[in-house]
């Protein structure tokens, strides 16, 4: 059996997701990990699992590597990509591409250029759930759609040092909901108008950034849409949306641990749903690291694309650029405020 053989950059959690992914798909091969910040535990892990480790450059040298995953910090998306293009590698790289279109545009250039695949690690699209609704939508059990609604809400805010850096919360957590929006709807986002505030801990407002958003979008076609984002539930994750159309309503609802509930004369009480990203997304992870790897070896297009990466993108600055204003944003007008930016 072909196999496609994969290096990896960067080995923090995700890449050590992937990782672990990619051992057990049959169709891929583990070659080297490469993370500049390596150390014991590190060695340990990737010996414990026969994987090699390697020089970063050396990596992507290696001429009997077919793909490169990119799974380091975010400001080192767009160079690690131009120089994998460049090698003629394909490209798994996690969201976002990049804090900045220009560098971005660059990125996807690079990528035309050498002929190679990128796909953007937006994992949601693999969800079980909102595959299905994605389903239904595509075949019209829904009619045309109307409005579309996101519920996106971590248990709880990330530390100090991760918020300044992070790119503030439309770009770093509702980045994810923007594409979601545009693949359950299946329509392009043409304007939105977005409010932020600081209700969970004041920490965000001193690196420039809100903890609570809610997006109101009007997407191409008429039909509307809302997001409410926060950084902190008390109950836990809380992923859920819905395509409300002209004929029905496609809904998805959290993962649960089970789905028994204890009725009695005291009340009604059930699991909270799973704790956070790792648990509920877990298959939607193995899923798309399968995709990727079974696109390359039929040679077809891998199904999250780097301008599906752009075009969230794209909505996240006009979010960002909306909530600083204080005035609804046409994507449209997104470049000409680009520029006065």
């Amino acid at each position: 059996m072909r196999k496609i053989n994969i290096g990896i950059i960067g080995m923090g959690r995700i890449g050590r997701i992937h990782a672990d992914n990619l051992l057990r798909d049959p169709q891929a091969a583990l070659v080297a990990i490469s993370d500049p910040y390596a150390g014991d535990e590190l060695r340990e892990w990737a010996s414990a699992r026969g994987i090699a480790m390697a020089d970063g450059d050396a990596l992507l040298d290696d001429p009997a590597i077919d793909a490169v995953f990119i799974c380091s910090s975010t400001d080192t998306h767009v160079p690690l990509i131009k120089r994998v293009a460049e090698r003629g590698k394909h490209i798994f790289c996690e969201k976002p591409v990049s804090m900045d279109l220009s560098a971005t545009e660059e990125a996807l250039e690079a990528v035309r250029r050498a002929g190679v695949q990128l796909q953007v690690g937006f994992n949601r699209r693999f969800d079980h759930n909102f595959k299905r609704v994605r389903e239904h939508v595509l075949a019209g059990a829904v009619g045309e759609p109307e409005m579309i609604r996101i519920t996106s809400r971590d248990p709880s805010p990330p530390p100090a040092d991760y918020i300044k850096v992070s790119g503030g919360i439309y770009m770093d957590m509702m980045i994810h909901d923007f594409d979601m929006a545009r693949y359950l709807s299946g329509r392009e986002v043409e304007e939105v108008f977005a409010q932020g505030a600081v209700l969970v801990d004041p920490v965000f407002a001193k690196h420039g950034d809100v903890d609570t958003a809610i997006v109101t979008m009007r997407f191409a076609g008429g039909a509307l849409g809302v997001i409410d984002c926060s950084r902190r539930a008390a109950y836990g994750y809380d992923q859920r949306a819905e395509v409300f159309g002209s004929g029905g309503s496609a809904v998805a609802s959290n993962d649960f641990p089970n789905t028994a509930v204890l009725t009695t004369g005291e009340g009604v009480r059930s699991d909270k749903p799973l704790h956070f990203f790792l648990e509920r997304y877990n298959g939607a992870y193995i899923d798309e690291t399968r995709q990727f790897v079974a696109c390359l070896l039929a040679g077809t297009p891998v199904p999250v694309s780097g301008e599906d990466a752009y075009r969230a993108e794209r909505i996240a600055l006009a979010a960002k650029l909306s909530s600083r204003y204080n005035r609804s944003v046409k994507l449209s007008d997104l470049d000409s405020l680009r520029e006065g930016m």
